[in-house]
């Protein structure tokens, strides 16, 4: 039987254009109140059948599934998957995956996965979160460097609170590209032992997919990702984590070596710091009023609220939330430095051919008169879109000296991680000169300029990961490992030749340079880092501020953003708003 389909029993009317425009306000108003169909009912299998719930790409054929708007998957009912549906069979973990096993009896077996031996501050740190769960806490910061073990640190906390409360679904949020995180985070929980839950693994962006379940712990892994309450991303985590809910919500572990640029881009945590001072949610739903009733040095200021520039009051309010999380009995976050120590970055200057330099005084003549225009008419977008250009011709101008740089390393017998931030005037050229010359190099950055699909990600970093490409080229700033002698999922071990790492361009978000670093610098593996910027010019003073200040706050509040502000100041864009120059 070449499977079967349950339909609703509700069918669909199709409507014509002429009743559509000539209805009156009532009858309008009557037909939006009113849903057109009933929802879709759940498909059920037969007598040796299955219902298997599909991962098919956006407009990928698949003959025989259906489409299921509440699953809001593809579905296909019968005793064995077809050969043409075979490639969207979802791994363990994901999300289709777990609506699958939800829709039927018993779920499917685990493929056998290599047991993780825990480290010893994993077992420790696991401790500290479930200590924190048995005292009834609402969100826990998990705030370790990158590279000490937050992801296994996490899994063996689940594992304890289960110990303790009733806890059958577990949601983990990644960050992308899903691609690799996704099965980074299913071999880990394969690996350390799943304790018999149901556990779901999904991205940041397809937050909103998961909205209407209810799980009873919540990972989210990278949890500055929701450190702006203006966008659909916050919504969809407000449903998820139960932020504005006083019953039926799942314990949230938070964990991020890099919280946030200030105190007020932790509305992630607003619940907790509630049950901290005996309020209701209620009074924590708008996290900047509620700091300044605290006594927090916030205002409203052009863009919204704004952080004082005040050194002495940013310390006084840090040390203030540090002691609402860490001074707590039991503490609600914990973080821990990289044993290996911090990462080494220093600045790398471009000494530009005069034909060179020529096209960079002209580049910068064109963005100061642009933006001083934007800026005497307070026209952000246009102001935004001068420093987008700028930026990447900047960039541009200076790839030829990153391939010279980079082949010097290659040469060295060590391997390169390039970080970039834009595709056609970094990523690709980079990739291609290198290419030319002999030198195997791995993109993770989706397509290139012409739209060309680089391939699996995932079989990306592992290219890079085994040593056959000496070079590793990607955008991401957060969640892949490129550092040497990782295991691999097959139970081999990365290369072990030394990594070094390198800044196409000086990043302005301390947030993003931190996470960047960690690719390299991890898990017991010392990386240093390089920022490229062209001499005597305007990159040079950006990327001077950057390597003096690019240490990130582990535990509470992030990054001292008086350094933005000099970035800022620096590139005539004080004006605009922090998320300008942030990337947000």
């Amino acid at each position: 039987m070449p499977g079967r389909r349950r339909r609703s029993a509700t069918s669909s009317r199709s409507s014509s254009g002429t009743t559509t425009r000539t209805r009156s306000a009532a009858t309008r108003k009557r037909a939006a109140s009113t849903p057109s169909k009933a929802p879709a009912e759940l498909p059920v299998a037969g007598p040796g059948e299955r219902v298997w719930v599909l991962a098919v790409p956006f407009r990928a054929p698949a003959p025989g599934a259906v489409w299921h708007p509440g699953l809001q998957a593809h579905v296909w009912v019968g005793a064995a998957l077809p050969h043409e549906l075979a490639p969207y069979d979802p791994p363990a973990y994901s999300l289709e995956r777990f609506l699958e096993d939800e829709l039927n009896a018993t779920p499917r077996p685990l493929p056998a996965t290599p047991a993780l031996v825990p480290r010893e501050p994993q077992e420790t740190g696991a401790g500290v979160v479930a200590a924190h769960a048995a005292a009834g806490g609402r969100v826990f910061l998990l705030g370790d460097d990158p590279g000490v073990g937050k992801t296994g640190t996490a899994i063996l906390a689940v594992h304890e609170i289960a110990a303790q409360r009733p806890v059958r679904t577990v949601l983990v949020i990644a960050d992308r590209p899903a691609a690799i995180t996704i099965p980074h985070w299913a071999r880990s929980i394969a690996g350390f032992g799943d304790g018999g839950l149901r556990w779901c693994v999904t991205t940041w962006d397809r937050l909103g997919k998961v909205g209407k379940l209810r799980f009873d712990v919540v990972v989210a892994d990278e949890a500055h990702m929701v450190r702006h309450t203006t966008t659909q991303r916050w919504k969809h985590w407000k449903a998820v984590s139960g932020a504005a809910r006083v019953k039926d919500t799942p314990y949230v572990l938070a964990t991020t070596a890099t919280p946030a640029h200030t105190p007020l881009e932790l509305p992630y945590l607003a619940p907790e710091f509630a049950a901290r001072h005996g309020e209701s949610i209620k009074e924590w739903g708008d996290l900047p009023k509620a700091l300044e009733r605290h006594g927090f040095h916030v205002e409203r200021g052009r863009y919204g609220w704004q952080w004082t520039e005040d050194p002495d009051a940013r310390r006084t309010d840090l040390a203030r939330l540090q002691s609402w999380l860490a001074d707590a009995d039991p503490p609600a976050t914990l973080h821990r430095p990289a044993p290996w120590g911090p990462v080494s970055v220093t600045g790398t200057p471009v000494l530009l051919t005069p034909a060179e330099r020529a096209s960079y005084e002209a580049e910068w003549s064109e963005f100061r008169a642009e933006m001083q225009l934007a800026r005497r008419g307070r026209q952000t977008a246009r102001g935004r879109a001068a420093l987008l250009r700028f930026r990447q011709k900047a960039g541009l101008i200076r790839v030829q000296a990153t391939v010279d740089w980079v082949k010097a390393q290659v040469e060295a017998e060590r391997q390169v991680a390039v970080s970039v931030e834009f595709v056609e005037t970094a990523a690709d050229p980079i990739r291609e000169a290198l290419l030319d010359a002999g030198i195997p190099v791995a993109g993770i950055y989706g397509r290139d300029r012409f739209g060309r699909d680089l391939g699996d990600p995932e079989a990306e970093r592992l290219r890079f990961q085994r040593g056959e490409a000496m070079v590793c080229v990607f955008t991401v700033t957060a969640s892949i490992s490129l550092h040497a002698g990782e295991l691999l999922p097959d139970g081999a071990h990365a290369s072990e030749l030394p990594r070094v790492g390198l800044f196409h361009q000086p990043r302005f978000s301390g947030i993003q340079a931190r996470q960047v670093t960690g690719r390299t610098h991890r898990d017991g593996k010392t990386s240093p880092w390089r920022i490229a910027f062209a001499a005597d010019t305007v990159e040079e003073q950006v990327a001077k501020v950057m390597v003096e200040r690019l240490a990130v706050s582990g535990s509470t509040a992030g990054a001292d953003t008086s350094a933005l502000q000099e970035i800022a100041e620096l590139l005539d864009a004080d004006w605009l708003p922090g998320a300008a120059l942030t990337g947000d």
